[in-house]
């Protein structure tokens, strides 16, 4: 039976292939200040605004590609059973071949009702103002908000409970509940760090790996392929 081996992805991931990160040393985000883009208070004031950045973002998307660190941990799937769980909206770990991805914080490529949070669809092209559910709500991007819960952070922790093994791999680990998913792995889980700048408090059968996560990565396929 192939070990459990789950993947914990932040904005590190997905920076080498020109996805910016979340948010940068001065609190902006693509120029935006987050609680204007990020936040219902936002989407209340500005809903046109919000809608907007959100299209920007969706463009962008489609203007980049997986890079070597995600068809590194699709591989994974020949010798492992991996879970997935990002705290990225892209669909980059999906284009390259992973098949079992879980998004902390939404999805860039679906939208929802404002009336009906479980009416969740697909969507490809902008969304504006006047762009409905059936039932007539207003549709908004699928994304966790600052001051939204996080719906699937308890299927995240099942998940971690059943871990055989834990990559964590360009997140600072400092973004809560998803900083706390580190503590429901099994006591002396092997857990493998890779980060530039590597932020972790100690923690028992830990390999840190200083470097960006397509040279991380491609160091622990080979580490994790010869201790299977």
């Amino acid at each position: 039976m192939k070990k459990h081996l789950v993947v914990l992805t932040g904005a590190g991931m997905s920076a080498e292939s020109g996805i910016k990160t979340f948010r940068d040393a001065d609190g902006l985000w693509e120029g935006h200040d987050v609680m204007e883009v990020a936040t219902p208070e936002g989407f209340e004031a500005n809903p046109e605004l919000v809608l907007d950045f959100y299209n920007q973002r969706r463009k962008q998307l489609f203007e980049v590609a997986p890079n070597a660190a995600h068809y590194d941990l699709a591989k994974l799937e020949n010798n492992f059973n991996v879970t997935i769980i990002t705290q990225n909206v892209d669909d980059l770990h999906e284009r390259a071949g992973s098949n079992n991805v879980i998004h902390l914080h939404g999805e860039l490529l679906k939208v929802r009702s404002t009336g009906n949070e479980s009416d969740v669809q697909a969507w490809q092209t902008d969304l504006v103002l006047g762009d409905t559910c059936q039932k007539g709500y207003q549709l908004r991007p699928h994304i966790v908000w600052f001051g939204e819960d996080v719906p699937m952070i308890e299927k995240a922790v099942s998940i971690c409970e059943t871990a055989d093994i834990l990559l964590v791999i360009g997140t600072s680990m400092q973004v809560y509940p998803a900083a706390g998913l580190i503590h429901y792995v099994p006591h002396n889980t092997p857990t493998y760090f890779i980060d530039p700048k590597p932020n972790i408090s100690s923690k028992e059968n830990l390999t840190v790996i200083a470097e960006r996560a397509t040279i991380g990565v491609s160091k622990i396929l080979n580490t994790l392929n010869n201790n299977n």
